[in-house]
């Protein structure tokens, strides 16, 4: 291996022109100052040679009847772009050297070229060529730190979204079993929320708020005494009062959290009815948040077709038949007739345990 003293490589030209005499006399002056040459007569010829080798820079004769060293210029700066290009020209023709000046070249010369402005220009060119790719570099290696550092970043955020998740479903398990709830009925109606979301055709971006709102929609209730929580019997005024708090507990406990204020809203509007007879706001129609919308179905589901210490869960189309008879009072119509048209199979598995996975992309 060479070490870091090693000598530079040469640098290589590539001499295009039509007329030998005036090639070769300019290659040999690039020889004897320690450039190595190379010569071409068209353009044709130099796109060959160019593709068999790297060339630093490329000397062409602008001079043509076809405006083959425009042309060839054009095809360096396309395929090649960190070759340097001189133009050289006989004739004066001011047109032309602007316009190859405009479309990439680093600079023109008259024909024959003196040697200083020739050994100058070179130079200049070659010093030219070097910053454009020590940038090409840095923007490669800063594009490439780019993506890493972003690949890193959302690797973080998927970790930290799946703690996020097992805190809330921790959360979440323990109010159901404080509150005697039996099986997983905060993920079960997170299930039916996200099915019936889905078949309303909601955007995917929008599906974890809604399952966020649906998991944590009795986390008020945290707030509520034990003694009117797991009361047996019917409550009495006071004590009805007491628990209709919960959602505007359950709101004030996430809505200072960042990524729970969607989900926050749609806790405080989830005993809210279509018709404006719910609580705690009174909200009616579309006032009401789509999620809370969505969920106050599921829930009505899940509280029929479940067991309870009192009861035996109802079949599912006694829930069907709820929805349908409440439709436009305590539901919005745009999501019974969707849970209408859901599939009883479909339904029957969301209520396994195993059947949050299904629901894709709602993942609280």
């Amino acid at each position: 291996m060479a070490g870091s003293d090693a000598p530079a490589a040469p640098t290589r030209i590539l001499l295009v022109d039509e007329d030998a005499a005036a090639r070769d006399a300019v290659a040999a002056v690039l020889v004897q100052e320690g450039y190595v040459c190379a010569c071409a007569r068209t353009s044709e010829q130099a796109l060959a040679l160019a593709q068999a080798g790297e060339f630093h820079l490329v000397l062409c004769d602008v001079d043509t009847p076809r405006q083959e060293g425009l042309q060839l210029l054009d095809r360096l700066r396309a395929d090649q772009p960190s070759t340097a290009v001189i133009l050289l020209t006989g004739r004066g023709d001011t047109e032309a050297v602007v316009e190859g000046l405009r479309r990439g070249a680093s600079d023109c010369l008259a024909k024959p070229p003196q040697l200083l402005d020739l050994v100058r220009a070179i130079e200049r060119a070659l010093a030219k060529r070097r910053l454009e790719l020590a940038r090409h570099r840095y923007r490669t290696s800063l594009e490439r730190r780019v993506r890493e550092k972003t690949a890193e970043l959302s690797k973080a955020l998927r970790e930290i979204e799946s703690a996020y998740a097992s805190t809330l479903y921790a959360l979440v398990a323990a109010l159901d079993a404080r509150e005697h709830e039996t099986s997983d009925h905060s993920q079960r109606v997170v299930r039916y929320t996200l099915a019936i979301a889905e078949r309303m055709g909601l955007p995917a971006a929008d599906l974890p708020d809604i399952a966020r709102g649906a998991l944590l929609h009795d986390i008020g209730k945290i707030g509520v005494p034990d003694a009117i929580l797991l009361k047996p019997g019917k409550l009495l005024p006071q004590e009805w009062e007491e628990m209709r708090r919960h959602p505007e507990i359950g709101h004030t406990i996430l809505r200072s959290i960042p990524f729970l204020e969607v989900p926050s809203r749609i806790v405080l509007a989830h005993q809210e009815r279509w018709d404006g007879r719910g609580y705690p706001h009174g909200l009616a129609g579309e006032a009401i948040p789509l999620g809370a919308r969505i969920f106050a179905i599921a829930d009505t589901l899940d509280a029929i077709t479940s067991d309870r210490p009192y009861r035996r869960g109802g079949p599912l189309e006694k829930a069907r038949e709820e929805v349908r008879r409440y439709a436009g009072t305590q539901f919005d119509p745009r999501c019974a007739e969707a849970f209408l048209s859901l599939d009883g199979g479909v339904l029957e598995a969301l209520r396994r345990p195993d059947a949050l996975a299904a629901a894709a992309g709602g993942s609280p």
